[in-house]
């Protein structure tokens, strides 16, 4: 456990849902732990008990990707976990395809309803049947602007036009609409919807007040940074400062809030983690400003090692990227770095006279007062 981890509290401590069981977390909920095949090794799903037009049943948060494997494990699921009863809705936090990629199969397995953003439904319908933001032409072309050069990286972005719809094959015809400051009535409680940007369109987290229990998604991880990118569909966006913008919402809710993430432990501490977080992008925002003054102009490619020290793969390279461009987007947003597209293609930034407090010129040492 790290010393961020360590301003934590984890109330089921070390106790994790064994495949194919589940165990309860809160009234009414139990967590499932399905494995995925990444880096990211598992994604947590909840079973809300619940009752609609009179019908006894579930409801399910986030679903896992389309393979067979998962596949296998819901079909365990089913068989022990939900006590002879169906699942009557399928609730997914975003579009991201650890949490959709199997609502097609849960839905019509169920004869249930997709729950989700109008925002996101309509993003993952258009990354099934085109490319994503992490392969195909478009998505090599525009790394290639932020100055990923290397043939080989391109070759294999550009191949990777079916990384999307692989995951998520297809989706429900049709959904029922979720929206910031919805309530949504489950087994008998109250659920708010509290959006979040940044991290997919339209995330939405579910908070029960009677409980005082938050299904995060992936918007307040206890142990990781939520990956928050610029990808080739919204080029020109500021996914950080959403990102930042939307956490703060969470700040309204109790101290002792239960926070059931996405990826890792249910966790107490929600106000601390939100403050950590701001302090990870704090930082990372001021190392970039400090190797762009350093450097005077620098590419997203040129900033991989400043924000990540450890060796990257290809895939993980693509997130890296996405998450470079959007921490030099927030300083340019911000006025502290200005965007030039040079004669090779590649847009470089360069800090602006607003990166030297007290007027300040090049090879002056000053910290730059970010903001986040």
């Amino acid at each position: 456990m790290n010393l961020l981890e360590q301003q934590l509290h984890y109330p089921m401590g070390d106790t994790m849902p064994a495949t194919g069981d589940s165990i309860p977390v809160a009234p009414g909920v139990r967590w499932i732990r399905m494995a995925l095949p990444f880096a990211l090794d598992h994604i947590n799903l909840w079973l809300l008990r619940d009752e609609i037009d009179g019908q006894a049943g579930w409801s399910v948060v986030d679903c896992c990707i389309s393979r067979d494997e998962s596949r296998a494990q819901w079909e365990t699921i089913f068989a022990s976990q939900l006590e002879d009863l169906p699942i009557l809705r399928v609730i997914v936090t975003h579009m991201h395809p650890d949490h959709i990629g199997l609502a097609y199969w849960l839905c019509a397995r169920w004869n249930a309803p997709l729950w989700i953003s109008a925002t996101d439904y309509f993003t993952a319908y258009h990354h099934t049947h085109t490319t994503s933001g992490n392969g195909g032409a478009a998505a090599a072309s525009f790394f290639q602007k932020h100055g990923l050069t290397d043939s080989e990286s391109m070759a294999k972005i550009s191949a990777r036009s079916g990384y999307y719809s692989a995951m998520v094959p297809e989706l429900p015809p049709s959904f029922v609409r979720m929206q910031d400051g919805q309530t949504l009535r489950i087994g008998g409680r109250d659920w708010t919807c509290i959006s979040g940007y940044g991290h997919a369109p339209e995330h939405i987290a579910l908070y029960c007040a009677e409980t005082q229990v938050l299904i995060g998604g992936d918007m307040m991880l206890p142990r990781i940074s939520t990956n928050v990118s610029v990808f080739d569909m919204e080029p020109e966006s500021n996914p950080l400062q959403q990102f930042l913008d939307s956490i703060d919402k969470f700040a309204t809710l109790p101290r002792d809030t239960l926070t059931l993430p996405s990826h890792g432990r249910p966790f107490q501490g929600l106000h601390t983690r939100i403050q950590q977080l701001h302090d990870h992008h704090r930082e990372h925002l001021a190392r970039v400003m400090a190797f762009a003054r350093e450097q005077q102009r620098c590419s997203a490619a040129d900033i991989l090692p400043v924000l990540f020290k450890r060796q990257l793969d290809l895939h993980q390279t693509t997130f890296a990227m996405g998450e470079a461009i959007a921490h030099l987007h927030k300083l340019w947003a911000d006025g502290y770095l200005q965007r030039q597209h040079g004669a090779d293609s590649i847009y470089r930034f360069s800090p602006t006279p607003l990166a030297y407090p007290h007027g300040l010129v090049p090879g002056e040492s000053e910290e730059l007062p970010v903001s986040a």
